[in-house]
């Protein structure tokens, strides 16, 4: 049996903390630009990054016309389906419980759709920590923040956006090709950067308050959130077993309560560690090597 590399036994954890911290750090974010605004500001400033990069490397390109059209769709249902639709819904005023409550379904859809799609069977223990997980991040959503009556656009935004993610997943890992992540993050930023701009244009006013706490935040969610935890992401779909990548999902909320809580003052109420011990019991039995 060959040994996994290194980065790849590290990869879940290092996804989990740079992805986690991002709501919190967009959090911020929103407090000096609007949802729209910010999201392609994000989007182009990881083009510039890239740019250089691009030229100097000159990574090899999709070699047809269907490996770009399979790149460019799964930025457009990350990039603009699931992140382009939170903001939507947040900046509509559904609450940051009613989001995550929904899209926390994720990776049940995953293991509902990956047996038909991509040909990975689901255990019954996988499924019980899969339900497991769902309970804890619930428990941890609804320990932090009241769900109240939401408004039906909102509501459909987020159903949208965990379509989004959802499909997004279930795509790379179907018709995913280990391109250089340095040429699929141009062609996915640039897709997301195409649709949020002009979103943002006839939506907005593009007015951004620039400090340093901005920049600070700009900085973070292009450099660890866009570039690295997305490059994370997909290097696990195409290696592992989409349903398992998925179920990290579950201790997305209680990781970004707990930098919720530095960042924004956001205490981590008792009830809420104890979903986030029940959420990670759930993600280890799914993580858990049958045999």
């Amino acid at each position: 049996m060959s040994q996994r590399p290194l980065w790849l036994v590290a990869a879940p954890s290092i996804f989990l903390l740079l992805w986690s911290a991002g709501f919190g750090v967009a959090k911020l974010g929103l407090q000096h630009a609007d949802p729209m605004t910010l999201l392609a500001l994000r989007y182009v400033c990881v083009l510039v990054v890239l740019l250089p990069f691009a030229l100097v490397l000159r990574p090899p390109l999709p070699r047809t016309a269907r490996a770009w059209a399979d790149v460019a769709l799964v930025g457009l249902l990350i990039q603009v389906g699931y992140f382009g639709l939170c903001y939507l819904a947040f900046k509509s005023g559904v609450s940051a419980g009613g989001v995550a409550i929904i899209v926390c379904l994720q990776p049940i859809l995953v293991a509902l759709i990956a047996p038909r799609l991509v040909g990975e069977q689901v255990s019954r223990l996988a499924w019980f920590g899969l339900v497991l997980g769902l309970a804890g991040a619930v428990v941890v959503i609804l320990a932090r923040s009241s769900v109240e009556a939401e408004n039906l656009w909102g509501i459909l935004c987020t159903v949208g956006a965990l379509f989004g993610i959802t499909g997004g997943t279930l795509y790379e890992k179907r018709f995913g090709v280990s391109h250089h992540p340095v040429t699929s993050n141009m062609i996915q930023y640039a897709v997301g950067a195409a649709f949020c701009l002009p979103l943002a244009w006839a939506t907005e006013d593009l007015h951004v308050v620039w400090n340093q706490e901005f920049l600070a935040v700009l900085a973070y969610l292009v450099l660890a959130n866009s570039l690295l935890a997305m490059s994370l992401l997909l290097a696990m779909i195409r290696m592992g077993e989409v349903s398992r990548v998925s179920a990290l999902f579950y201790l997305v909320p209680a990781f970004s309560a707990l930098f919720a809580w530095p960042l924004l003052g956001e205490a981590m109420p008792p009830l809420a560690w104890a979903g986030m011990a029940l959420a990670a019991t759930g993600v280890a039995l799914v993580s858990r090597k049958p045999g």
